[in-house]
This record gives structure tokens, C-alpha cells and sequence, in this order.
């Protein structure tokens, strides 16, 4: 152990605690910020439409997911979602956000692994033809993979069950 102590060089950007936890005290792993952002990123693409950078999630897992865009004159203050909802991704609510343009709540359903993305569109309500799609970027990993950590803005808000044909006690048909 001591020997390959030795070879070993301090990590830049993570460390461990020298000092074996105590009995029962939880350990730490400290990671410099400077390695991550930590908050759910919007980027405008050039078609006047965002992207939504939500980092990584679990599948199986309900989320609700915050975030701010920036003011769209043209949708103007009287925004809705689209009435054809994605089957994965829902959004609860649209106000205005207190620094200008809207802040946007949604719930997403992580279904399966990959990176997914899933689309939304806002609609004015004042004018017909304004619109914006709105895509939710995710990296979604299997649930049974560990624990990611969220970013600033998004939740874990449940759990999906497992389906398991053996835990069953339906006994079938006589």
C-alpha cells in the first residue's frame, strides 16, 4: 500500500481526505469547482430557438428542471406551451423571470440510456405565428450506474418501479 502511495501523484482537481473517516462520519471527496458547471446551461442557437443543457440524469427518474430565457420579443409577455406535449418531457409552468424574459418549469421522465434530447415549443398567445422550440439536452445514464450529480435547477422529484415478472404474486389463470 505504502509503495503505491509513493507512485502516486496528487490529482489535479480531485482529492481525498488523508484521515480514514471515523466510525459512522460520512467520508468526502472535494472536486474544485473550476471542473464543472454546475447549473443548467441555456444556449441560444441560430434559428432563434435554445438549447437546454441539463447534465446528467438516471433513467426511471422523474425530474422537474428550471431554467431562465432570455426575453423573445415576439412571443411578447402571454406564453403558452404547444398543445402537443412530448411523451417525456411536460412543462408545468411559464412566468416571467424576475431579470427579464421567462422563467420556464418543466418535469422530464429519463426513459432510457444515451444522450436524449426532447423538444418543446412556447407559443405566444397574442400572436399566432411566434413560436420557439425549446430542446432539452440530457445525458442519461442506467439506474443502476450510481448517482449523478444534479445541476443547479434540477430535482429528483420520483421514482419509477421496476417492473420484476419474479416479485409478482399474480398467480395466473386457473
Amino acid at each position: 500500500m505504502a509503495a503505491a502511495k509513493k507512485g502516486c501523484g496528487k490529482a489535479g482537481g480531485v482529492r481525498f481526505s488523508e484521515e480514514p473517516p471515523a466510525a459512522g462520519a460520512p467520508s468526502h471527496v472535494h472536486f474544485d469547482e473550476k471542473l464543472h458547471d454546475s447549473v443548467v446551461m441555456v444556449t441560444p442557437e441560430d434559428d432563434s430557438n435554445f438549447m437546454v443543457k441539463v447534465g446528467f440524469l438516471k433513467t426511471q427518474h422523474r425530474y422537474e428542471i428550471v431554467f431562465n430565457l432570455p426575453e423573445v420579443p415576439a412571443l411578447g409577455k402571454d406564453v403558452c406551451p404547444a398543445p402537443v406535449p412530448s411523451p417525456h418531457l411536460r412543462i408545468t409552468d411559464i412566468t416571467p423571470a424576475p431579470e427579464g424574459g421567462l422563467k420556464v418549469t418543466c418535469e422530464y421522465m429519463a426513459q432510457q440510456e444515451g444522450v436524449l434530447c426532447e423538444e418543446v415549443l412556447l407559443l405566444s398567445e397574442t400572436n399566432e405565428d411566434a413560436c420557439v422550440k425549446v430542446k432539452v439536452h440530457a445525458r442519461v445514464m442506467d439506474r443502476h450506474h450510481g448517482t449523478p450529480m444534479l445541476l443547479e435547477g434540477v430535482r429528483c422529484i420520483g421514482v419509477e418501479l421496476e417492473y420484476d415478472s419474479e416479485q409478482s404474486d399474480w398467480q395466473g389463470f386457473d
